[in-house]
């Protein structure tokens, strides 16, 4: 970059001192390649918390608002798939239970630099206002989704699971897969006694191989559970309360009567509602980034 930023300057400078206004034309695609550039970089160095640089699990539950609900999930899973594709990440399926007008919960792995960092705004409760497509009576509905984006821990983080903490159960796989999943009990649900954690993988057509998936899944949750714990008694007194809980929404997407998305951390919002529909979420992500190092310094 450094490289290239000087090269521009140089026929910036030759430029001037020949008078040619041409070279306005061959400036310009370089100088807005160069600010993307800057911008991506100002964003990583916003990205320096303990396991920022990981890849990622995305979790996505239907709340309140029944078949509403299930199609916000799915909308939500619509959207950070796009996300992930704009930026080149590698999205990998992990299970998915439908549900009458969509997804009733999807868990996803995002991989990528920094997937982790990007997507870690992202968890907390989303909220949809808009004319049900389902109500013969065009009323507006409200309706609610949890998201929760946990670290990919690799095998050198310690996290403790003994199996007698753990209930492992096996069910025969939902919705599509093929005639082998749906004809053996290849899906794996493993609830974490102690804590009440479930976790449950079914997308994989081996047994052994849905297990593992779900053991790293349920790591990564332990994990993050135990340093919320930590954090909390650590900050009994502090006034921000940080646990997902259905009256924290952290966004809110307005359909009716206008169209605005905005983040109620941050303060961010944009009226393009499609636009971040569509995995345009850039600049909630960048704000969210900065919000939480001013919160935290």
């Amino acid at each position: 970059m450094r490289a290239e930023t000087e090269d521009a300057r140089e026929l910036y400078l030759l430029g001037m001192e020949e008078d040619d206004e041409s070279v306005e034309e061959e400036l310009t695609p370089i100088i807005e390649r160069l600010n993307k550039e800057y911008e991506r970089l100002e964003v990583i160095e916003l990205l320096g918390e303990k396991f920022d640089s990981n890849n990622a699990f995305i979790t996505i539950h239907s709340g309140a608002g029944g078949t509403e609900a299930c199609d916000w999930v799915n909308m939500l899973y619509r959207m950070y798939s796009r996300w992930i594709e704009r930026n080149e990440f590698k999205l990998q399926l992990l299970d998915m239970l439908e549900a009458e007008g969509g997804i009733k919960s999807v868990t996803i792995q995002v991989t990528g630099d920094y997937a982790h960092g990007y997507l870690k705004g992202e968890s907390g409760i989303h909220r949809l206002v808009r004319i049900s497509p389902f109500d013969s009576s065009s009323r507006r509905h409200t309706s609610f989704a949890s998201v929760y984006v946990s670290p990919v821990i690799e095998d050198d983080i310690e996290v403790d699971i003994r199996p007698e903490d753990i209930r492992i159960d096996t069910y025969r796989a939902s919705g599509a897969g093929g005639q082998h999943v749906n004809k053996t009990d290849s899906a794996v649900r493993i609830t974490h006694l102690a804590t009440g954690i479930v976790v449950q993988c079914q997308n994989e057509r081996s047994q052994h191989k849905n297990k593992a998936n779900a053991m790293k899944v349920l790591k990564s949750r332990l994990y993050e559970y135990y340093q919320d714990e930590k954090e909390k008694e650590q900050e009994k007194h502090a006034q921000e309360k940080k646990d997902i809980s259905w009256g924290n929404q952290i966004r809110s997407y307005v359909f009716h009567p206008y169209n605005m998305v905005k983040d109620h951390r941050t303060k961010c919002e944009t009226g393009n509602i499609q636009a971040v529909m569509d995995g345009d979420i850039e600049k909630f992500i960048e704000e969210y980034l900065k919000w939480n190092r001013t919160e935290n310094s």
